[in-house]
């Protein structure tokens, strides 16, 4: 990976973190070229089952686009390697993401961390849209997802002011799903990682495959869409080791097939 991405697999576990603390982790165009080749390699590798993404420790998890690094993306993606849609393509992740966010998390790193699947937090961390205090406003797409997450005027409150919002706030309003200890970070993000590692993976993904394309329909053509991953899941040998290891009463040992 370029200069400020780190990447690494540990066992069925893939860990991204961003490295660019002089900049408060903001993400340059090179970062974003690492990011995506990240993302593509997690998913095209069927030993990860999971990734984490965390930043190196300082002021902030990530403070957006590295506007200091030119502010010309070619086209080439979104920020965040793809994930955010905002700025370029945007790329679907099928592997579960686990944000691991401290310090600030501000505008475009809010939005990078809103596209996990799970967020964990430092109890120090602080998320904000600060656009229209500095009085600009740009691509939409942080404001799109927090009123998504987040219940509508508490979303609406940090748009239209640029107040911040606590861990403790993020984690009472369902933002994150575990606030802790700076110290204990890592610790939890690994925790959640292991829970997700308990299922079978090819099950996980089609969970997550279903729920997210789900969301952009009515209630009920999401109910009778069949989802090719579901599907594709059926008869593998994870589905029937889960079927052999609920009559046998022990713990499924998956394979990923």
């Amino acid at each position: 990976m370029s200069s400020g991405i780190e990447f690494a697999k540990d066992g069925h576990v893939a860990r991204v973190k961003l490295n660019n603390p002089k900049a408060l982790n903001a993400i340059s165009p090179e970062m974003d070229d690492a990011l995506l080749a990240a993302w593509t390699e997690i998913d095209a590798d069927p030993g990860i089952w999971v990734a984490v993404l965390s930043a190196s420790p300082g002021k902030a998890f990530c403070a957006g686009a590295d506007v200091s690094a030119g502010t010309d993306r070619d086209g080439r993606m979104a920020l965040g390697g793809g994930l955010t849609g905002v700025g370029g393509p945007q790329y679907h992740l099928r592997t579960p993401l686990i944000a691991a966010v401290h310090g600030y998390v501000i505008g475009g790193g809010f939005e990078l961390a809103m596209c996990a699947d799970v967020i964990v937090a430092a109890d120090d961390a602080q998320f904000f849209i600060p656009e229209v205090k500095a009085g600009i406003i740009g691509e939409a797409g942080i404001i799109h997802r927090a009123v998504r997450q987040l219940p509508h005027h508490v979303a609406m409150g940090m748009i239209l002011t640029g107040e911040r919002l606590p861990a403790a706030k993020a984690g009472q309003y369902g933002l994150v799903n575990e606030v802790v200890g700076a110290g204990e970070l890592d610790a939890a993000a690994d925790r959640w990682a292991a829970k997700i590692l308990a299922g079978a993976p090819a099950a996980v993904r089609a969970a997550k495959d279903a729920a997210l394309r789900g969301l952009g329909m009515p209630l009920d053509q999401a109910l009778t869409t069949r989802y090719e991953p579901i599907e594709a899941y059926a008869g593998t040998k994870d589905q029937l080791e889960g079927v052999a290891a609920f009559a046998g009463k022990r713990k499924p040992v998956w394979t990923g097939r």
